[in-house]
C-alpha cells in the first residue's frame, strides 16, 4: 500500500519504518508468493500492474478487518460476560445510584457490577472509548453536550433540581443571597471547573446573568460535593444538586439563597455504548427503558 501510494522504493520503505534492501525484499517476497508482479520496476516511479490493482483493493479489505478483530474480540467476550461496567459522576455516585439500581432489580438480575466514579468530562471519555457500557450523568433539555452531539443513545432515568444554597446567618437567612444588589454588595459565588458537567449546564443558562451581576466567583472546584463543603464552611454561594443537599436544607445546615426562578431542573440520564454490547448489558438497558421516565 505504501509503495503503491508513492511510486517510491525509498520513500515506501522510510515511511514503513525499514532500509530499502528490507523493503525490497518484502515487496518481492510477496510477489512470489501471489506468483505474479504487483509493480513494473522499467519506469521511474514504479507502476501498479494490473495485478497490483487488483491486489491493492484486496489489502485494503484486509486492513478494514484486522482493524475491526480487537472489537469483534471484544464483543465475543461481552455476549457471554455478566459484568457491567458504569461510569457515573460523583454526585450520582452516592445519592442517586444506590436507590436506582436497587429499584431496576425487582424488574432484572444483575451481575457483578464495575463503577468508575470521576467529573463528568471522564465519564464520557470513558463510554466514548468503549470502556464502560453506561454513563449516569446530569442533564438539561437546552445544554448540549458531546455525547449528545454524537447521538449516543440516552434515557431519563430520574430528576433532580440545581439549587443556589448559602449557609445561614444568625437570622437564618443566607449569608450570600441573590440578586446581590438586595444587599448593597458583590455576590461571591463557588464554581465549578469546566471538567464538570454541572458547571456546564450552569454556564450556559446563568452565566450570562451572573456575569451582568459582576458576580465574584471566588472558588472553583471539580465536584459538587467540594462545593457543598465550602458553602457549609460560609465562602460563598453554590449551585448544587437538590439529591446532595436535601439534608442540609432540612435541617437549616444550608438555605435556598435565591427565589425559586434561580433554580435550575436537571435529567439524570443514563447513556449507552452504540452498536450492541452484550446479552448483559441489553438486558440491563431494557430494563432501565422500560423503567425510565417520559421525556
Amino acid at each position: 500500500m505504501a509503495l503503491a501510494a508513492t511510486g517510491n522504493f525509498s520513500r515506501a520503505a522510510e515511511e514503513r519504518h525499514m532500509t530499502q534492501p528490507a523493503f525490497s525484499r518484502r515487496i518481492r517476497a510477496l510477489e512470489e508468493w501471489l506468483g505474479a508482479d504487483l509493480f513494473d520496476r522499467s519506469s521511474q516511479p514504479a507502476r501498479v500492474t494490473e495485478v497490483g490493482e487488483w491486489f491493492r483493493t484486496v489489502a485494503q479489505d484486509l486492513q478494514s478487518r484486522v482493524a475491526g478483530i480487537p472489537g469483534e474480540a471484544r464483543a465475543i467476550s461481552e455476549a457471554s460476560s455478566t459484568t457491567l461496567r458504569f461510569a457515573a459522576t460523583h454526585a450520582l455516585s452516592f445519592t442517586f445510584m444506590p436507590r436506582w439500581l436497587h429499584a431496576l432489580e425487582a424488574h432484572a438480575s444483575m451481575g457483578q457490577l464495575q463503577l468508575m466514579s470521576d467529573v463528568q468530562q471522564k465519564c464520557e471519555t470513558l463510554l466514548a472509548q468503549n470502556q464502560v457500557h453506561f454513563m449516569l450523568a446530569h442533564g438539561h433539555p437546552g445544554v448540549r453536550g458531546p455525547l449528545d452531539e454524537a447521538d449516543y443513545p440516552s434515557i431519563v432515568v430520574g430528576t433532580d433540581q440545581l439549587i443556589p444554597v448559602s449557609a445561614p446567618d444568625d437570622g437564618g437567612r443566607p449569608l450570600h443571597g441573590l440578586p446581590a444588589a438586595s444587599k448593597g454588595s458583590q455576590l461571591q459565588w463557588l464554581g465549578y471547573s469546566a471538567e464538570s458537567g454541572l458547571g456546564r449546564i450552569l454556564k450556559q443558562l446563568r452565566g450570562p446573568t451572573l456575569d451582568r451581576m459582576h458576580a465574584h466567583q471566588v472558588l472553583t472546584a471539580h465536584l459538587a460535593s467540594v462545593l457543598r463543603t465550602m458553602a457549609l464552611d460560609k465562602r460563598g454561594c453554590a449551585w448544587l444538586p437538590k439529591l446532595l443537599v436535601e439534608d442540609d436544607l432540612a435541617i437549616g445546615r444550608l438555605v435556598s439563597a435565591a427565589p425559586d426562578d434561580w433554580r435550575i431542573d436537571l435529567q439524570i440520564r443514563l447513556y449507552r455504548q452504540r452498536g450492541e454490547s452484550g446479552k448483559a448489558a441489553e438486558t440491563f438497558w431494557q430494563a432501565a427503558s422500560a423503567a425510565a421516565q417520559p421525556v
